[in-house]
């Protein structure tokens, strides 16, 4: 007997602890679930139709254009020159934008718009390195070293992408990186409409 009531506190001592871990599984996997079913592409942003936050970013250090002319930073008022502007924030340490950045290239002479870099939490080495090895389509590079402005842009993760009509507001946003078929799908049909505004 006294056998029988001793099996039956360590019966219910193992239900209480299957039960955090069985609905602790059921959150992760609906979680996933999630993930993989959501586009990346359609999460909400409130910077759409408003102006590009307050930015003034330094320049990365030591890097210079093909003629050997220093890339400078540059500042919210930047994006507000009667030119439609595409700001890329982006990382050398970072696999989707080594993906991209062809696409980056390719937007840049295909469209002929001004590309504004943002390197993200970055080494200045490694960034020049990227930039060396891939190119560099960027009118200018500012630095985020603290990841300050990725928060004011409300930004995600790495790659993402904005489209800044000529006066300085936000008018389209892209999560993740820029495939070719999203280059000719969404990116350059939304670089269109900005510059009708």
């Amino acid at each position: 007997m006294q056998h029988g009531l001793a099996t039956r506190p360590d019966r219910g001592r193992s239900r209480t602890l299957i039960w955090p871990l069985a609905i602790f599984l059921v959150l992760a996997g609906l979680f996933a679930l999630a993930l993989r079913a959501g586009d990346p592409s359609k999460l909400p942003s409130a910077l759409i139709g408003k102006m590009a936050p307050p930015t003034e970013l330094k320049p990365l250090e030591d890097l210079t254009d093909g003629a050997g002319r220093p890339v400078g930073g540059f500042a919210s008022m930047d994006l507000a020159q009667g030119e439609v502007s595409v700001v890329n924030f982006w990382s050398s340490w970072c696999i989707p934008c080594v993906e991209e950045h062809p696409v980056l290239v390719r937007l840049k002479e295909k469209t002929g718009v001004r590309v504004f870099g943002i390197n993200y939490k970055d080494q200045p080495a490694a960034a020049r390195r990227f930039l060396g090895r891939y190119g560099n389509p960027f009118v200018a590079v500012g630095v985020d070293g603290n990841g300050r402005t990725a928060i004011e842009w409300g930004v995600y993760g790495m790659p993402e992408t904005f489209i800044v009509d000529g006066k300085g507001q936000i008018t389209y946003r892209h999560v993740g990186p820029i495939t070719a078929e999203v280059l000719e799908a969404k990116i350059i049909p939304a670089i269109r409409a900005a510059e009708r505004r």
